[in-house]
């Protein structure tokens, strides 16, 4: 089937020297680019992370040490890769809670804005998570009846992720889903910016630490200020900020809280 799209659709999968998104960097990127009328345009590069890659981060995706001492590391490749992305809503598997902030910070780290904003993000994973609860493998079996025999190859998980979502699009058609803020009902179907509202994160910083409340307020999702509104810990602690900015929190987090402080400033000024 063909994706009903209104804009191009970026699937990428990033393999990667961890987990923590503010320390690890990435050592592949994938991306297939799928254009409103059908054509899909794939590349794989990998990357050179200017740190040591763990074993045991090596032996789940197969790229060691000597695999990228001669690739181009990422900021030498982040200007083309952020034109490439412009302008498109993006796909991926679990995209939310890793690869969008791991990637945004891999940005940051170049002085780029990566702006999501105005994009439709679809999460297979969430998806498939919320209709069957299974892992990518189990999800290419169950939706597309074949095994992925690549696991944790960056170019097999991305062709894999766009596989399966047009597989789900196609099993879920009028199937009834709440969006994730629970405010609405509506079919399954092909439309990226409906499954955007199934699949989307409450947060505000990409990483969970600040999230909107119901009142749309963005609140600390963590530690003593948990669900209170970070303009008003900042009015009364102003050092909670000092210590987030020098402590080890993703960049975007900060940026985030950087630029709700200056709007506090800008409003008691006004």
């Amino acid at each position: 089937m063909k994706l009903n799209l209104r804009k191009p659709i970026v699937f990428f999968d990033l393999e990667t020297t961890g987990t923590d998104i503010c320390k690890d960097r990435i050592v592949e990127i994938s991306v297939l680019k799928v254009m409103p009328d059908g054509e899909e345009i794939l590349k794989t590069r990998k990357i050179n992370p200017t740190i040591p890659i763990p074993l045991e981060s090596s032996m789940i995706h197969k790229i060691y040490d000597d695999d990228v001492k001669d690739c181009p590391t990422f900021a030498k490749v982040a200007r083309n890769l952020h034109d490439f992305l412009q302008g498109c809503d993006l796909g991926g598997y679990n995209l939310l809670k890793f690869d969008i902030p791991l990637l945004a910070e891999e940005f940051l780290r170049c002085d780029i804005e990566f702006d999501i904003t105005n994009r439709a993000i679809v999460d297979v994973c969430r998806i498939f998570h919320q209709m069957e609860q299974r892992t990518l493998s189990a999800a290419y079996k169950f939706y597309c009846d074949k095994h992925l025999t690549d696991a944790h190859s960056a170019e097999a998980d991305t062709v894999a992720t766009y596989e399966i979502l047009k597989a789900q699009i196609l099993r879920y058609e009028n199937v009834s889903m709440v969006s994730a803020d629970m405010k609405e009902v509506f079919p399954v179907c092909n439309d990226m910016l409906q499954l955007h509202k199934f699949t989307a994160q409450n947060t505000a910083d990409l990483s969970g630490r600040i999230v909107y409340n119901n009142a749309g307020q963005e609140v600390f999702n963590f530690g003593k200020h948990k669900n209170v509104p970070v303009e008003q810990v900042l009015a009364k602690e102003p050092s909670y900020y000092d210590w987030m900015m020098k402590g080890e929190f993703p960049l975007y987090t900060k940026k985030v809280l950087t630029k709700i402080k200056l709007r506090g400033v800008t409003m008691f000024k006004a």
